[in-house]
């Protein structure tokens, strides 16, 4: 389930670029970044209530490591650097090269068990893997 979940994901996340991208050629990068943040927040509000609220507001307040919570302003740059990224390099390459970046960060952040992360062992095969990944990149780049 959790392929499934991610193929899905991938597949917003792309759909999401090229939109967020069409809107800001219409209006700017940050109304159209706002728009995206404002409507997401409505989404999420409405699904915390259809959901049963699991958790209070007030659960915000007590998290052990309060760096967590600049996840949403983080949100916030990953919308402005989408869609610059889309704009100024077409939605393929732009997505091809944020999945590798977010692939290269997250085994860093499990190689060297950042975050509350649990730490995992350096493998040579996660090593060429990225190797692979690049030799695509180059590849797909490759006029």
């Amino acid at each position: 389930m959790g392929f499934i979940i991610a193929i899905i994901s991938g597949a917003l996340m792309s759909v999401q670029g090229v939109f967020n991208t069409g809107v800001t050629k219409q209006t700017s990068i940050w109304l159209s970044a706002s728009f995206v943040q404002l409507t997401a927040l409505i989404v999420c509000v409405i699904a915390w209530f259809v959901t049963g609220r699991e958790s209070s507001i007030g659960a915000l307040f007590r998290i052990d490591n309060k760096y967590m919570l600049l996840g949403g302003a983080m949100g916030a740059f990953i919308t402005f650097t989408v869609i610059k990224s889309v704009d100024t390099l077409g939605p393929a390459r732009a997505i091809m090269f944020i999945v590798t970046a977010q692939l290269l960060i997250a085994y860093g952040i499990e190689l060297f068990g950042m975050f509350g992360v649990d730490k995992v062992s350096f493998e040579w095969r996660k090593l060429i893997g990225m190797a692979l990944i690049i030799a695509g990149i180059i590849t797909f780049k490759w006029k």
